[in-house]
């Protein structure tokens, strides 16, 4: 979800008037109700982009549906383009699915995303990914488990980060009401990790076409991190209804380009693989102990119907 690195998958994604392709168990934890706001720290990302982090201010059950950054259970997405760098470029496919899952995250119970990445057909990353939307819209990323993959062996997931553990913070994917002018944002940071990811609304009212068809009105959001400013410098492209539709290149050692070339609602069965996949990148986790992921409580499956066809 992250502009630091090449293996780091772009956020979810559909748009009113576009050729969208379709229009374990574990008791839970619910959100403490006596939690005090917590200050994420001092601005990160420039004057004005210190967050408030209030475990209260999220519902007790998640619902995405912030128009620029909707995650349906059962929908995916996918994007595919090239990462160019000095050594030559690479063929890129990201494959992001919203799961039925919910994971509890530093007090709040958050929306489970599994992505997968691949370099060349092959896969070098398989993560999950945790969100919430709180009560005043905006999307917030709690943590993510990337697992790393080379010649198809498990390398570790060493850039993992979870909000609440190791001085990790939650930070915003998607304000509720993004406008240019406005501050940037953390996306999330990890000191432990080196992961500060920063966001700032760039421009409004852009026009994008890409293989799924052509989008009015796109959100472009410039992100950076300034812990390595050779790590990527991206612009990404949100339609309202869909998400993200395009990935562009604005300086780093590796440059990305993406597009949305497929979006789709997945079938009950569809949804159940998908679910299934999670549970085991989740078990495996759990397993191999090495990361703060271990720490957290088991994911519960909440959602076992997309309707999909």
């Amino acid at each position: 979800m992250s502009c630091s690195g090449q293996n780091a998958a772009p956020a979810p994604f559909t748009s009113p008037g576009t050729t969208d392709s379709t229009s374990p168990t574990a008791a839970s934890e619910t959100p403490s109700p006596t939690a005090s706001p917590t200050p994420t720290g001092p601005d990160l990302c420039g004057p004005g982009s210190a967050l408030n982090f209030d475990a209260t201010a999220f519902p007790e059950s998640p619902k995405i549906d912030n128009k620029w950054f909707p995650l349906t259970p059962g929908r995916q997405y996918t994007t595919t383009g090239k990462v160019t760098s000095a050594e030559g470029s690479t063929e890129r496919t990201v494959v992001h699915s919203v799961t039925g899952l919910t994971k509890v995250i530093n007090g709040v119970k958050t929306q489970v995303m599994w992505d997968q990445d691949f370099s060349d057909g092959e896969l070098v990353e398989s993560e999950l990914a945790m969100l919430a939307q709180s009560k005043d819209g905006a999307v917030w990323l709690f943590g993510e488990y990337p697992e790393e993959f080379e010649g198809g062996k498990f390398m570790g997931a060493s850039k993992t980060f979870i909000s609440g553990i190791a001085g990790a913070e939650a930070g915003i994917a998607m304000p509720a009401q993004p406008r240019t002018g406005t501050p940037a944002y953390p996306q999330a940071h990890a000191p432990a990790v080196g992961f500060l990811d920063c966001g700032a609304v760039l421009q409004e009212h852009k026009r994008v076409c890409v293989p799924t068809g052509c989008y009015e009105d796109v959100l472009v959001i410039d992100e950076r991190n300034p812990l390595e400013p050779d790590a990527g410098h991206q612009r990404k492209f949100y339609s309202a209804g869909t998400g993200l539709v395009q990935v562009t290149a604005v300086g780093g050692a590796d440059q990305e380009t993406l597009n949305l070339v497929k979006a789709e609602q997945l079938s009950d069965a569809g949804l159940k693989n998908i679910n299934q996949h999670a549970l085991a990148l989740e078990q495996h986790a759990y397993q191999t102990g090495k990361t703060d992921f271990a720490k957290t409580p088991r994911a519960e499956l909440t959602t076992e119907t997309s309707g999909g066809k």
